[in-house]
């Protein structure tokens, strides 16, 4: 039982360790030039295993000057994501002159790395001709190889190996970037949708009401006619149907529904749906909210039914809650959700774009908007300016 105890401290001891050794790790992975230093130095440190050697079997150098070239050798490492020929360069010069091998598996891996399969495999080429080169002639020691077939089982797994985890790593850097980019294209492609979504909004409020507004005014110019108002009814008239005219063949390019989105008359089918799919809903809506104009109500309309369509596919079940309120002149609504309390389901399908369009909407509105967990539940948070009510 004691021994158990003992052992507690131990394991805690090496949690904490290697909990700090993957935080410097994530550090150095987001700092190139903190991760090229500390390569810098890793190799620096596996080529001072040799520099007692150097002056017997290599070199004629001494101790100091031995660890003053192998450091400039090694900090040649600190280029090797901008100029990896130049450290595959000093590699080959130190193979040349002390016969130093570990260099050159780290100007491989940064070759194959960085410039990718190509480059590395001219670099093993070059590599192992050059060091062939230098075996054929007198010195070379004998622990680097005193037979051919030594030489060579030494020598070219050494570059294979390092230019093929390299070319590798570089694959993986690809695949990574191309990940990053078509994330970022179809988020792109939500707010360009919400964006046309807008348009066609605008389109369909807007213009009914400049309609309104031109019929209106022909009214008027007809009973005014003869008198000093008629020209000013006409003339506004006019006006109302040109400005219908540059909201058709400029701002909007409508869809192929044309439908105009549901206002906040259209929550409670919304919550109704929901409910009959499985997920209850609280809704919750100011009175004053429908007295809202038809493009805020619109955005209040796609807010909730995406978040509702979230919480679906992620929180299954769960009940969600709705608040629509207004509030000293803003408009605040307000969805949330428990988080589910099992394990993690598998993962739904879902483009991950429509926080991005929800944003897009409210931020053309000028209001701001929030979306994400806290305090075990998921919380979207949008407000707008209430504008003027009807």
């Amino acid at each position: 039982m004691m021994e158990g105890m003992h052992d507690l401290p131990a394991a805690e001891a090496f949690r904490r360790a290697t909990a700090a050794g993957r935080r410097l790790a994530g550090r150095c992975a987001r700092a190139p030039r903190a991760q090229d230093a500390l390569t810098a130095l890793s190799c620096l440190a596996l080529m001072s295993l040799d520099i007692p050697g150097l002056a017997e079997a290599d070199n004629s150098l001494n101790g100091p000057l031995a660890a003053l070239v192998l450091t400039c050798g090694a900090a040649s490492l600190l280029l090797r994501r901008s100029a990896p020929w130049v450290t595959f360069a000093v590699a080959l010069a130190l193979i040349g002159w002390l016969h130093e091998l570990t260099l050159a598996q780290f100007a491989l891996y940064s070759l194959g790395r960085y410039r990718g399969r190509l480059a590395g495999t001219f670099g093993v080429i070059g590599y192992v001709a050059f060091a062939y080169v230098m075996f054929t002639l007198p010195g070379w020691p004998a622990h680097r190889g005193d037979t051919l077939s030594s030489f060579l089982g030494l020598v070219v797994p050494i570059g294979v190996l390092a230019a093929g985890v390299g070319v590798a790593a570089n694959r993986q850097d690809l695949v990574r970037a191309l990940q990053a980019q078509r994330a970022e294209t179809s988020t792109l492609h939500a707010v360009q949708q919400e964006r046309s979504r807008i348009a066609r909004d605008v389109h369909d409020f807007v213009g009914r009401e400049l309609t309104l507004l031109s019929v209106r005014s022909q009214v008027l110019a007809r009973r005014a006619t003869g008198g000093a108002f008629e020209d000013g009814f006409e003339e506004l008239s006019e006006t109302a149907r040109s400005a219908h005219r540059m909201l058709n063949e400029i701002i909007v390019r409508r869809g192929v529904d044309g439908a105009p989105t549901p206002g906040i008359d259209a929550l409670p089918e919304l919550a109704e749906r929901s409910e009959r799919a499985g997920t209850p809903v609280d809704l919750l809506i100011d009175g004053a909210a429908y007295r809202l104009s038809p493009i805020r109500q619109a955005a209040v309309h796609r807010v909730v039914q995406e978040c509702l369509t979230n919480a679906a596919k992620h929180a299954p079940g769960g009940r969600v809650d709705v608040r629509v309120q207004l509030a000293d002149g803003h408009l605040h609504v307000n969805v949330r959700n428990a988080l589910p309390a099992a394990g993690p389901a598998p993962a739904p399908v879902s483009a991950g774009t429509g926080t991005a369009g929800m944003s897009e909407r409210i931020h053309t509105l000028g209001g701001s908007f929030s979306a994400g967990p806290g305090q075990g539940a998921y919380e979207v948070l949008a407000t707008l300016p209430a504008g003027d009510l009807a």
